[in-house]
């Protein structure tokens, strides 16, 4: 196969309608394929069917503390979880607030506190127009949320190493920048973990708002693929060594290790940070779904337990990645119109086409029968400027849909590049 960039453009025609010759064979299949979003698949959720024989009658309902779990209380969790995620976190079990199944609505009404009563600060709605700090490509429910509540989000560019330091560092310096989203291992949807010198240049920022945080969503804290997985600096750990303890607040759920739509969230960080919200979670909730967490901290009594269910995971996740990955590399990578990420683990491919190509590659799959998230998604307000990123999410489909949807995928891409091409040449 040829470098398209190298072709003349009878050459590119040529290529074009035998392209366009395998992606009609593609859509007469009438596939209904999904890969729109980081969903795990059934045989992942199967994993954890075992827990709803943890507790009942035959087993009780108490915890460790010999909390009746069918009863009000429990503001911020139980001790076996807290102990657990204390473990994966690299926190006291103190630091850790346990709560319902969605670390997003975690995330969600942490912000809306803030606009309503602050955080360490005067209330945000009170204070004008504010930014927040949108690494990018990133997550596009971090983006929404800060979104939703007026912020205006200001794009980080992301590289092998994380966010540009230099750039978070000098945009730190105005007080109306309150805060920044990360998702620091194997990031969404990039795959890449912040290196060590990334998570101390964190630690170490010097904001003007005295109420500026570090989102610290880790989601895939332990979501490797392969046994040499990706190691993560601990934030809190240095942000004490630095003098910032209050300036993470650090997130994580078992959304993609047991069950996503019952699995259980944690929000975590400084004493201070945790008082604060405690102080504030009395007023919203007499307590969460002691027994869901009951039935999770008895089959996930340690982090070593968690690390073992893992590599379950990973055996039926890691042959989706590579299908892509594989295709990519087959049937694309010398054609010289897209490049992508190889992550080590997390729930995303991060692919980037040729610039203008995006939309275009998403419209064709969507007409063959598979559903991408949409292009742009990655980056704040959905516009991706150079309309080139698509996250690939191959998690959800069965792995032999995954060999199709990937085939579906790189025929897509040449399609929308060699159209581009031919037009502009």
């Amino acid at each position: 196969m040829s470098n398209y960039f190298d072709m003349t453009k009878d050459e590119l025609k040529n290529e074009f309608e035998s392209v366009k010759s395998e992606y009609e064979k593609l859509r007469g299949l009438h596939l209904s394929l999904d890969m729109s979003r980081g969903k795990p698949g059934f045989d992942n959720m199967d994993l954890s069917e075992k827990m709803f024989d943890l507790v009942g009658n035959d087993t009780g309902f108490k915890n460790i503390d010999g909390i009746d779990c069918r009863n009000y209380g429990g503001l911020d969790g139980l001790k076996e979880l807290k102990i657990l995620f204390g473990e994966i976190l690299g926190l006291s079990p103190e630091q850790i607030i346990v709560g319902g199944n969605s670390s997003l609505n975690m995330m969600f009404d942490t912000i809306a506190q803030a606009m309503t009563h602050g955080l360490g600060g005067e209330p945000f709605c009170k204070q004008g127009k504010l930014k927040f700090l949108c690494p990018v490509p990133g997550y596009d429910r971090h983006f929404a949320i800060t979104e939703y509540f007026g912020f205006e989000l200001i794009p980080i560019e992301m590289d092998e190493n994380g966010p540009d330091m230099d750039k978070v560092e000098e945009l730190v310096k105005d007080s109306s920048v309150k805060g920044i989203w990360c998702v620091p291992k194997y990031a969404n949807p990039e795959g890449i973990t912040y290196s060590d010198e990334v998570v101390i240049r964190f630690a170490n920022l010097k904001p003007a708002a005295k109420d500026f945080h570090i989102f610290w969503d880790n989601a895939y804290a332990v979501h490797d693929l392969y046994d040499d997985g990706d190691k993560l600096l601990n934030i809190y750990d240095e942000c004490v060594k630095a003098g910032n303890p209050d300036l993470p607040i650090i997130f994580a759920s078992t959304s993609k290790i047991t069950f996503p739509g019952a699995g259980v969230a944690v929000e975590a960080g400084s004493p201070n940070i945790v008082a604060l919200l405690k102080s504030r979670m009395k007023y919203q909730t007499i307590g969460p779904d002691k027994l869901n967490q009951l039935r999770h901290a008895r089959m996930l009594k340690s982090a070593k337990d968690v690390a073992e269910h893992m590599k379950k995971h990973a055996e039926l996740i890691r042959p989706k990645f590579e299908s892509v990955l594989t295709e990519l590399e087959t049937v694309v990578a010398d054609t010289g119109v897209a490049h992508w990420t190889k992550p080590n683990g997390g729930y995303f491919i991060s692919l980037y086409v040729l610039e203008g190509c995006a939309k275009r590659v998403e419209q064709l799959c969507a007409n063959a029968g598979l559903i991408l998230t949409p292009a742009g998604a990655a980056y704040p307000y959905g516009i991706d400027a150079k309309d080139s990123n698509i996250r690939i999410a191959p998690t959800y489909p069965s792995a032999k849909e995954m060999k199709v949807a990937a085939n579906v995928l790189c025929v897509a891409v040449k399609y929308a590049a060699l159209e581009k091409l031919i037009q502009n040449n």
